[in-house]
């Protein structure tokens, strides 16, 4: 199992070209996040299960980044198995509306 930190806070142009075609992340782009995080934010930390590749990763950010609040959604990949979903946001979430942003993605909260 590899545990691959994925973290795209900026258009792929701003990263200049990856590899992998997630669309950016490195120090540039946590970087970023950590600039865009205001002061009182709060952080939920959600596992998710079925997570495979950086389209997964893409799906779950697009998702949870439509919620009211949300300021940034980070994603620790570990490919085949629990993913570890950072989002952080500006209030408190309400728990049913991240358990469907992850299952609008097609994906699944860990029990």
């Amino acid at each position: 199992m590899i545990e691959l930190p994925l973290t795209n806070n900026a258009p792929a142009s701003s990263h200049g070209g990856c590899a992998c075609g997630c669309g950016g992340h490195g120090a540039k782009a946590q970087t970023e996040q950590a600039a865009a995080e205001a002061p009182g934010a709060v952080r939920t930390e959600l596992a998710v299960t079925g997570m495979t590749c950086g389209h997964c990763v893409s799906s779950v950010r697009e998702e949870l980044g439509e919620l009211d609040g949300v300021q940034d959604v980070d994603v620790a990949l570990v490919a085949g198995g629990v993913s570890t979903v950072t989002v952080t946001s500006v209030k408190p979430l309400d728990d049913a509306a991240l358990r469907a942003a992850i299952d609008e993605a097609g994906y699944a909260l860990a029990e």
